[in-house]
């Protein structure tokens, strides 16, 4: 399903300012405490807070063998698997809010690196989740480009991913996620939450941020503390 910019950018605007924890609870208030959490085995590359909507993609181990080439017959094989093997299409589709979320087979390669990340960065993607890895993390975490993953990679994808599909339904450590679910991050972790759901789920976590808020300043109080928009 199609969802316009603007009914996803609605929709982020109801989760803004809140907390994985507080979203947790919300989906808890619904019964649903085994379900939506992506396992700890999803990291941080470092710690930031982004809700954004879910765009997936999905890429499978590379089928073929790797040729025997020279040196200048690889450099022109990796243009070939760029454009035909392992190519990002999703990247000229996205949309302001777009969480990208890839499923790569958990296999060992830096699909995401410095470049192309920060490139649906400029377009509008507000995020990166993956049960692969991105490589040029040094640089990643210079640009500030939000990345929640299984592992860290060294290596490029030629000769160990190819394109799959994207849009469609796709499962990280267990957990499905549909297109145009809401996805939050921070450095407690990932949670989905199904789109239909999502308007509820955000008025239940904004009850629970409120009560945490009041109670800490409070304490705040008690202690002598500045206030800080933790609890404003």
């Amino acid at each position: 399903m199609n969802f316009s910019e603007k009914e996803n950018l609605e929709l982020i605007e109801l989760f803004k300012g809140l907390r994985v924890a507080d979203v947790r609870d919300g989906l808890d208030y619904l019964l649903l405490h085994n379900n939506f959490s992506i396992p700890y085995t999803i990291k941080p590359l470092f710690r930031i807070r982004v809700v954004g909507i879910a765009k997936t993609v999905r890429y499978i181990p590379y089928r073929g063998e790797i040729p025997k080439l020279t040196p200048e017959e690889y450099s022109e094989w990796m243009g070939y698997y760029y454009t035909h093997i392992c190519p990002y299409p999703w990247l000229e589709e996205v949309k302001k809010g777009d969480f990208i979320v890839i499923d790569q087979s958990s296999v060992d390669a830096g699909l995401m690196g410095s470049n192309n990340s920060l490139y649906g960065f400029s377009k509008g993607v507000v995020g990166y989740l993956t049960n692969g890895g991105p490589r040029d993390t040094d640089e990643l975490i210079l640009q500030k480009i939000p990345f929640w993953s299984k592992f860290v990679s060294q290596k490029t994808v030629i000769g160990r991913l190819q394109y799959d599909a994207m849009d469609i339904p796709i499962n990280i450590e267990g957990v499905t996620v549909n297109p145009g679910d809401v996805i939050i991050a921070d450095g407690d972790g990932v949670l989905v939450v199904p789109r239909d759901k999502a308007p509820v789920v955000a008025e239940l976590a904004r009850k629970e941020l409120n009560l945490d808020k009041d109670s800490r300043r409070k304490l705040y109080d008690k202690m002598g503390w500045n206030y800080d928009n933790t609890v404003l």
